[in-house]
């Protein structure tokens, strides 16, 4: 949790904590982002009044607006599962699999609309959230595919960034041009992608 290290000396000693309150701070703060057109509209009189507490309890926690957010955004970018190591391929699909059920999710959605719209008004903000929820991810799927450059499963000449681009991009685009009430994902569709992928990254 981002706290300054004046707000931690500032907590009187053995103050409990109470989970209860976080988590509905931490909601409330995403149920207004996904209500809000821009970060700067939500206040932190808006969040204490949808969760149900005073203000001084939100800043008992976090020092400022900025740190809940961060915080409230990366709780919807849990980490990967770990990856098997057996093949390239299984834990590509494992990875997708996690990004096709979240690119479901209206909160979730959230992290990748503020990274992508917001970054113009608020930089340094959507820097944090992209250090917090983004880049963890970003670094796993990159290791994932140098080794599988390494092992000769891809293309030597393979552009990372670009492979990544195409990985995500591809999940993005898949679920928001389903129907609104496409219901639940097609079975196997994590496989499929993968291996529509694998077609133009694997070694020749």
């Amino acid at each position: 949790m981002t706290t300054t290290d004046e707000t931690q000396a500032a907590r009187p000693a053995g103050r409990p904590r109470s989970a209860r309150a976080e988590k509905a701070i931490i909601d409330a703060t995403l149920d207004l982002i996904g209500e809000s057109t821009s970060l700067g509209e939500i206040s932190i009189e808006a969040i204490a009044s949808r969760a149900g507490v005073g203000k001084t309890t939100i800043y008992r926690r976090w020092s400022n607006k900025e740190d809940l957010l961060v915080d409230a955004l990366a709780t919807l970018k849990a980490p990967l599962p770990p990856l098997a190591g057996r093949s390239l391929r299984e834990d590509m699909i494992a990875c997708v699999e996690v990004f096709l059920h979240e690119a479901c999710d209206a909160r979730a959605r959230c992290v990748m609309n503020i990274a992508m719209n917001e970054v113009e008004r608020h930089p340094r903000l959507v820097q944090r959230i992209r250090q917090a929820a983004i880049e963890p991810r970003r670094a796993v799927l990159t290791g994932l595919l140098q080794r599988g450059i390494a092992s000769g499963d891809l293309r030597a000449d393979l552009d990372v960034p670009v492979a990544l681009a195409a990985l995500i991009g591809t999940v993005v685009w898949y679920v928001r041009g389903l129907e609104p009430d496409h219901g639940p994902l097609q079975e196997g569709i994590a496989e499929q992608v993968v291996d529509h992928l694998l077609v133009g990254l694997a070694s020749r």
